[in-house]
């Protein structure tokens, strides 16, 4: 098929999120899928830009890349907003150019948490952190360039891969007898591979009810709770002393309430979306 083949790109490559696409690639069908990793593409770099789509076209582009330290992004505000406000803004007038669809991930973090109950795409956003404040921005830049984009926002992601909560718990299990997890947040943990099928879903479905979307899994939890199921599943809980706190200081601001609403895509998203419970289960096997 040479050059009739549709491409896909996937930046961030090397992230969580871009590794559980990366295994499901040959389920995109007719598409040929792209994965570039920061090193292959700074999308806050024009020259990078410029020289990596010069004879290149895609049909989505598939935005991974994101600067996603929470507490870090208090201190070098700079390089969060470079990425997940700039680095955006650049990707989006890119597709412009090209007339490409972009799939863009955002996050819970865009709220400020004060609603009690969860929050839908129609919400107002009000971050409370400058790791959410970057992120909307980058939404924003979004909106303003583009039509063609989906922008899903997602919470908690947890995988196989990279760095994450579950992996941390699981390796601090391994190490210490005891663990002391905070009960001031409750979020919805979601596993990077279900969002993996559902940004297949958008692709190869062709959706064109382009916008926000909220996808987590179903359900609503604290870390004290995540670490809890974490541990059971992987038989570790009897092994570890696991401690609740009400008082667990962090560097950032963090919404006390961030779940998602998922009634907008479980309209039409047709695999079962499954509770966050559940679905460390098919982690785990």
């Amino acid at each position: 098929m040479g050059n009739t083949t549709k491409k896909i790109l996937v930046t961030g490559a090397n992230g969580q999120l871009g590794q559980c696409i990366y295994d499901i690639r040959s389920k995109f069908e007719t598409y040929e899928l792209i994965f570039a990793s920061s090193k292959e593409l700074d999308i806050t770099n024009d020259e990078s830009l410029n020289s990596f789509f010069s004879n290149k076209r895609f049909e989505y582009i598939v935005n991974c890349a994101a600067y996603t330290n929470v507490d870090q992004a208090e201190t070098e505000p700079d390089k969060a907003f470079l990425i997940n406000a700039e680095g955006v803004k650049k990707l989006a007038m890119l597709c412009k150019a090209q007339n490409s669809k972009l799939i863009h991930i955002s996050t819970d973090y865009v709220f400020d948490g004060t609603k009690g109950h969860p929050y839908t795409e129609t919400d107002v956003p009000n971050p409370i952190n400058v790791y959410g404040k970057s992120k909307l921005i980058g939404e924003q830049y979004i909106q303003e360039a583009l039509t063609d984009f989906f922008i899903v926002r997602t919470s908690w992601l947890y995988s196989q891969h990279g760095k994450n909560f579950y992996k941390t718990i699981l390796d601090k299990s391994k190490t210490v007898k005891e663990l002391t997890i905070t009960t001031a947040e409750t979020g919805t943990p979601t596993n990077a591979n279900d969002l993996a099928d559902f940004i297949l879903y958008l692709i190869v479905k062709d959706v064109m009810e382009y916008g926000v979307y909220h996808f987590s899994n179903l359900g609503e939890a604290t870390w004290f709770d995540f670490a809890k199921e974490i541990l059971k599943k992987n038989n570790q809980l009897g092994l570890i002393t696991l401690k609740s706190t009400d008082n667990y200081p962090t560097f950032a601001k963090r919404p006390a309430y961030s779940v998602l609403s998922k009634k907008k895509i479980i309209e039409f998203f047709e695999p079962k979306l499954l509770n966050w419970e559940e679905s460390i289960n098919t982690l785990h096997n």
